[in-house]
């Protein structure tokens, strides 16, 4: 037994109204999780927090715990609060790893799911295990989407997504891979071949533009191109990221572990306007990567970047850069609208839905980041349940 998580655990005090819980998105139930744990019952905290939240394992890692489930802990007021993150994590680590599931019977219905992020993960892991026939499309080689390829591997080791297929394989969930829906394969095509339901969790892709001159140069890249694959970069020396927000975070120290010497977030205000969470700040700092603050870029050279200071001086300047990273977030890609019109989406090309996850075509739901725009792992996994419901109930009325 880990004595390091038990020491966590028995911090916790068992409050008969948790605000912890109350703080998570996805309703954890964590008193009752560390009550079982240290009672001796790890397997039924482990099947509890599955069943509450199928990517339960992948949360305890990445979730921004000091804005939810600990950050609530009354804990706070006066010591450190209770370590949930980790605690959870040892438990679904455990459970996840020694679990074994059986195909159940089937109920004779197909639902597709595009995209393979934690929404739609989350989404086959639910449908799969009430015997709905779920067949997953992914434009890459492997699921995970964001998981994958958008969290560098020193934040979530990818061998825990390796298992989660292994679970969905298990449960009978078919996995087509290197696929686009919306080129070659229509959602029309999906109904055609007799699929109940479409649900749409295909992320946001699609990097947003400073739109200022010298971003199409070659020393300049597009943060999420950048995590995909890292290690076929070679940034240089001196390496600027322009945004602060949590991917940025990400690139900046993923660009430390690649050989970069000195990384800079460059941003047009003050630490305390930092997007980022300030738990990924403190990280980014020890690992190293610095700060510019109240700079904004107004143009990229070939050998640095020239900016205005926004700190009411207006003065300009200019920072030597080898490589520049450009981090301020994303949209969705178009593939899918532009085959279906029927589909509505708002300005930013964020499918609209509603609260159930239901979009304007008849019988295709979303959620994710393709609905809400780039949020946590644990919002899209809070989204998908409702979507499972409205889903079943869509499928029901046929």
């Amino acid at each position: 037994m880990n004595k390091y998580a038990i020491k966590l655990a028995q911090t916790c005090l068992g409050c008969k109204k948790p605000s912890c819980q109350t703080g998570c998105p996805v309703n954890t139930p964590i008193a009752e999780m560390i009550r079982l744990f240290l009672a001796g019952d790890i397997k039924k905290a482990g099947k509890m927090l599955f069943d509450n939240n199928p990517l339960s394992v992948i949360c305890s890692l990445v979730c921004p715990h000091e804005k939810h489930c600990e950050g609530h802990c009354v804990l706070n007021k006066k010591q450190t609060a209770v370590s949930v993150g980790s605690i959870e994590n040892y438990i679904s680590d455990l459970y996840i790893n020694d679990v074994q599931y059986e195909k159940p019977a089937s109920n004779g219905h197909k639902v597709a799911i595009i995209g393979s992020g934690p929404a739609g993960i989350a989404l086959a892991f639910i449908l799969s295990a009430k015997g709905y026939a779920i067949t997953m499309y992914d434009a890459n080689d492997k699921i995970g989407g964001v998981l994958r390829y958008g969290i560098p591997d020193f934040r979530l080791n990818k061998t825990t997504l390796d298992t989660l297929v292994i679970k969905l394989k298990q449960l009978g969930v078919t996995i087509r891979p290197n696929i686009t829906i919306g080129k070659n394969i229509t959602i029309n095509d999906l109904f055609r071949d007799e699929f109940k339901a479409v649900f749409i969790g295909t992320g946001v892709w699609s990097p947003k533009k400073l739109d200022i001159k010298g971003e199409s140069l070659g020393h300049v890249h597009f943060a999420i191109d950048y995590l995909k694959s890292p290690s076929v970069y070679s940034l240089g020396n001196t390496v600027v990221v322009l945004g602060a927000g949590n991917v940025a975070m990400d690139v900046a120290r993923t660009a430390v572990r690649n050989g970069a010497r000195d990384v800079i977030i460059m941003y047009r205000k003050g630490m305390e306007n930092i997007p980022a969470s300030h738990h990924e700040v403190e990280c980014a700092k020890i690992d190293g990567v610095k700060f510019e603050l109240y700079k904004e870029p107004i143009e990229i050279c070939e050998n640095g970047i020239k900016y205005v200071s926004t700190d009411g001086s207006g003065e300009e300047g200019f920072f030597d850069a080898d490589s520049v990273l450009v981090a301020i977030s994303q949209n969705p890609k178009d593939n899918i609208v532009q085959s279906s019109k029927e589909i509505m989406v708002d300005g930013k090309g964020l499918v609209v839905t509603d609260e159930s996850g239901r979009t304007s075509m008849k019988g295709v739901f979303a959620s994710g980041d393709v609905v809400t725009g780039a949020r946590t792992v644990v919002e899209a996994v809070a989204f998908s349940k409702n979507v499972a419901v409205a889903i079943e109930e869509y499928i029901a009325a046929l």
